[in-house]
């Protein structure tokens, strides 16, 4: 029972160390870059040693994508929990205005993930990790807007709904392009809203009932 314990505080104890190692790691990546941090830094901002550092990630490419990883699970689950609401069906406008008021839109993370896509860009390994990831948020959208059928006719011209999920992460991916530029995050989700609606609705914002 007593080694039962022991080990009990210490996963908690590691957890914790993760997890403030993450927190850290996002507060200096954000204010220097990927490129420009050690994992001196991250230990010394997170009040750990190297020890601890290596206890929980083997680099800072671990480090890094653990961090990524659990920044998209979040939009993942916030896009397909305001997907979610609709019950079988969805009504595809009422979803956009639910989608575009929670999404994440933060700079800090926005700075963050630049730099994973630059460095990824120039790695096929760490590529392979993200388009894993990002697949893996398209088809949570897709398998949400598949349920749009006999609700909400989605326009002809995306296809399918993997189509359709494809353009609603690069109406993302483009709205927080100019996000890094201009810090508006209000005209952001406004612009957002009506790259989303002009998509996947007629334009008005009003469901493309289906004729079938």
């Amino acid at each position: 029972m007593a080694v039962e314990r022991s080990a009990g505080r210490v996963t908690r104890r590691r957890v914790h160390t993760r997890a403030n190692l993450l927190e850290a790691a996002f507060a200096v990546f954000a204010a220097k870059g990927f490129g420009h941090v050690s994992i001196e830094e991250v230990c010394e901002a997170a009040g750990y040693s190297r020890g601890a550092f290596y206890s929980n990630f083997s680099s800072l490419d671990e480090l890094f994508f653990a961090l990524y990883r659990r920044r998209a699970d979040l939009i993942a689950e916030q896009v397909s929990g305001a997907l979610a609401l609709d019950g079988p069906d969805l009504d595809v406008p009422a979803a956009v205005d639910r989608v575009t008021d929670v999404l994440l839109l933060d700079r800090d993370w926005l700075l963050v993930k630049t730099d994973f896509l630059v460095h990824a860009a120039r790695d096929p390994e760490v590529a392979r990790g993200l388009l894993e990831h990002r697949a893996r948020l398209r088809q949570a959208i897709a398998d949400r807007l598949g349920r749009a059928r006999g609700h909400t006719a989605l326009p002809a011209v995306l296809g399918d709904t993997d189509g359709a999920a494809r353009a609603v992460v690069a109406a993302y991916d483009g709205v927080t392009t100019q996000l890094l530029l201009d810090r508006d995050v209000e005209h952001a989700r406004a612009w957002l809203k009506q790259l989303l609606t002009a998509l996947l609705t007629d334009g008005s914002g009003t469901p493309a009932h289906s004729k079938n």
